[in-house]
């Protein structure tokens, strides 16, 4: 059993070594998952692109929807973001090991509602909103991780889980 669990740690360690974090410079990657909100579970797909060697630029798309039963009326809402943000990584800073990934940064925000009460054709409206950023990223090879990140003011404020994909 100890040489089960030896080969295992040391398979594990192997490949955490060949991780390459944060994003190189010119590189690109995808993320994507699911976050939590107050309206709905909102699912999010977004690219980040490596412009130097502590900072990445980056967009996002999500999607969310809810509904619910108040004062006898049924509302559905969904809501369509777009965003764009960038990110300080601060591995070297903190001089954190290369598969590790450590993030914060602003986000500028576009937002399209809609609401529908059933009783009504539904209403659109949009906003725009600046948001912040912290998370992190773990890689279990040079292309692929998971990652975390939690803010505000953005399509999925609360927080956001969900796997990141090296190209």
């Amino acid at each position: 059993m100890k040489k089960i669990l030896f080969l295992a740690v040391f398979c594990f360690s192997a490949i955490s070594v060949f991780a390459q974090a944060p994003l190189e410079n010119g590189r690109v990657q995808l993320n994507a998952g699911i976050g939590t909100s107050g309206w709905g579970t909102p699912v999010y797909v977004g690219l980040d692109y490596g412009v130097g060697s502590n900072f990445t630029i980056g967009g996002e798309l999500s999607y969310r929807t809810h509904n619910e039963r108040y004062a006898g009326t049924y509302y559905d809402y969904s809501v369509t973001g777009l965003g764009a943000n960038v990110n300080y990584h601060f591995n070297k800073v903190l001089n954190i090991p290369s598969q590790w990934d450590f993030y914060g940064g602003l986000g500028l925000n576009y937002y399209i509602f809609n609401y529908d009460d059933r009783n009504y054709n539904g209403t659109e409206d949009s906003d725009i909103g600046l948001g912040v950023q912290i998370g992190g990223r773990y890689f279990f090879n040079k292309n692929f991780g998971i990652n975390i990140e939690g803010g505000g003011g953005n399509a999925t404020s609360g927080a956001k889980i969900g796997i990141t994909y090296k190209f």
